[in-house]
This record gives structure tokens, sequence and C-alpha cells, in this order.
């Protein structure tokens, strides 16, 4: 009994640790980001380019796919509900409205999680067991500014741009099963998309995508420098990033939610 006990004390004691490295490491990040540019030389433009093309450009073509086809099923289940009430026509609204507000966001940082989260954990993994990292300190270069910060950059910025397109794509799902399956007038599909897609819907799915990119980007960078054992112990912090990387934009997106629901209220 005493063992058990113990073993959950020392796991919510790692877990805390955690959290508490993961904030301090968004204290460092946010000084280099916002601050650090005045004291010494701004980051590499170069650097942030790049990570912005493996993070975003290069991710371009699976989040299209999954929103689109999400899109697409999307709109055949609610079709298949709102026939009973001769609804038909109001598939065009709940795509619309789903995908901006709730899909496009969750699924795009998902997917993002999944491929770019594991690819930083797995890189400055490698970079810490080969003893690269302690190399960067050695020459007092830090490593939270010369690692972290581009990635961070990056990520901020084109996890919204892929949302857009992920909104977007599903949005066109939505149309084409609506238009070529259901039998809903184009216009009037197009119309009734537009009529009750507010801003609002479209800015809280950028807002989410926002905070989820600070969390890909946090996590993926924190397991992957405190990253131990060699190759297994690499392949372990990239399995525990993106799985903590999905509960937490899954947390995320439902405290945001629960903010913008009781907001209009």
């Amino acid at each position: 009994m005493l063992n058990f006990i113990a073993a959950i004390g020392k796991r919510v004691l790692s877990t805390l640790s955690q959290i508490g490295g993961i904030f301090i490491l968004l204290k460092a990040t946010l000084f280099w980001v916002f601050i650090g540019p005045f004291i010494k030389k701004p980051i590499s433009y170069r650097n942030i380019f790049q990570q912005m093309v493996f993070e975003g450009v290069n991710s371009l073509l699976i989040v299209f796919f999954v929103t689109f086809f999400t899109g697409i099923v999307l709109a055949m289940q609610s079709a298949y509900q709102l026939a009973q009430l001769g609804a038909e026509m109001y598939v065009a609204s709940l795509v619309a409205v789903a995908m901006a507000r709730e899909m496009g966001p969750v699924l795009a940082a998902l997917v993002v999680a999944g491929r770019v989260g594991a690819a930083i954990t797995a890189e400055l993994g490698s970079m810490q067991v080969t003893e690269q990292v302690e190399a960067l300190q050695t020459q007092a270069l830090n490593p939270v500014r010369f690692l972290v910060v581009p990635r961070f950059i990056a990520l901020m910025v084109m996890l919204p741009c892929l949302t857009i397109l992920g909104v977007f794509a599903g949005m066109v799902g939505g149309y084409l099963m609506g238009v070529f399956s259901i039998g809903i007038n184009s216009g009037v599909y197009i119309d009734i998309t537009f009529k009750f897609l507010a801003l609002k819907d479209i800015y809280t799915g950028l807002i989410k995508s926002v905070s989820f990119a600070m969390i890909i980007a946090l996590i993926g960078c924190y397991m992957g420098l405190n990253a131990k054992g060699g190759a297994e112990g690499v392949g372990r912090a990239t399995t525990v990033s993106v799985v903590t990387s999905f509960i937490m934009i899954i947390l995320a997106d439902c405290v945001l939610t629960g903010i913008f629901f009781f907001s209009q209220m």
C-alpha cells in the first residue's frame, strides 16, 4: 500500500515539475521574443523562415485533406438528422460554424502536434543527448534563443494560417456534398453559409489556434531539451510530447469554448 502511494506521489511531483519547467520555458521564450532583440542581435529571420516552411508549408496538404474529408462527413451526418425536420439546407450553416469554431482549429492543431511537435522533440532531443545543446552553452549561446524562439514564432504564425486553410477546406467539402449529393441549390447553400457565419466564429477559431500553437511549441521544445538516455530516451520523449500535446489541446479547447460560450450569456 505504501509503495502504491509513493508511486502516485512520485508521479504527481514529476508532473508538477514538468508543468513548472514548461512555464519557465515560456517565460524565457517570451523574454527573448519581446525583450531580447533590444539587448542582443535579433534572431535570424532565415531560421524563422526555415521553420515556417517546415512547420507550415510542408503541412498544407495533410491539413487540407483531413479537414476536407471531415467537412464531407459532417455534412452527411448532419443532413441525415436535419432531413427528418425538413431542414437539409441548414447543413451549410452547421458545417461552416462547426468548422470555423471547433473542427478547423482542433484538427489542424492535432495534425501539427503529431507531425511538427514530434519532429521538434526528436530534433532537440537528439541535440540534447549528443551534447550539442551543451556545446551551444559553452559558446555563450542561449539554447532558448537559438533553438526554441524560431520554432515558437514560426508555429505561432503558421498554425493560424493552417487553421484558415482547414476551415476553407472543410467548407468546400461540405459544399460539394450538399450540392452534388444532398441536392441543395448552390446559390442557396452559399447564401445560408455566410448568413449564419459571424465574425466572432472566425476570431474564436483563430484565438484557439494561437493557444494551440503555444502549447505544441512549448511542450515539444521542453520534452526535447530534457530528453535523456540516448536514442531510447529521445523516442520516449517524442511519444510523451505528442500524447501530452493532444491532451492539452483538447483541454485548452474545452476551456476556451466554455469562456466563449458563457461570454455570450
